[in-house]
């Protein structure tokens, strides 16, 4: 038996941007209640030439519409990356989420050899097929960022554990 390239794309971005959710929403709820200022949790970093937290949510985002779209042969929606609250994620992650539960197996399946073309006519330019840009480029960089989000979090006193981050199973 063999897996579509949508059930290896789609769902699965689907499941971890909503597991995202969930732990912003514990973070902002440990920020409350611990009367922590949410700027401090949201432009967190490990070491200073470190994305911050913020920008870590902001680019699992931008992989999960980005090859969504990219795998179902349309242009992906560009976003301002402008969120400075819990809520502005909270709304970033929905607008996602939406989106990409718009596309439908029938535009993705059947495109693993499509030719993904990234940063065209640059000295950064990158081809795939569609399979390799899933499984080697895009999953890869989502799932980096998503858990570095989740570790930046739990690094700053936020109990969330193994479960959060699988999200519901």
């Amino acid at each position: 038996m063999t897996i579509s390239l949508y059930s290896a794309s789609v769902p699965v971005f689907q499941h971890s941007l909503k597991a995202l959710s969930a732990i912003l929403s514990k973070a902002e709820a440990h920020a409350t209640e611990k009367k922590i200022q949410p700027e401090a949790l949201l432009q967190s970093r490990l070491f200073p030439d470190m994305l911050s937290f913020t920008r870590q949510v902001q680019i699992a985002v931008d992989f999960a519409k980005g090859a969504s779209a990219r795998l179902a042969k349309i242009e992906p929606p560009k976003y301002e990356d402008t969120e400075v609250t819990f809520a502005d994620l909270q709304a970033l992650i929905a607008k996602a989420l939406a989106f990409i539960g718009s596309i439908t197996p029938e535009q993705i399946d059947g495109n693993e050899e499509i030719e993904v073309v990234l940063r065209p006519g640059t000295e950064k330019e990158k081809r795939f097929t569609g399979q390799s840009y899933l499984l080697t480029y895009s999953l890869p960089q989502f799932f980096f960022h998503v858990t570095t989000a989740y570790g930046l979090l739990r690094h700053n006193g936020i109990e969330i554990g193994k479960r959060d981050y699988m999200g519901a199973l």
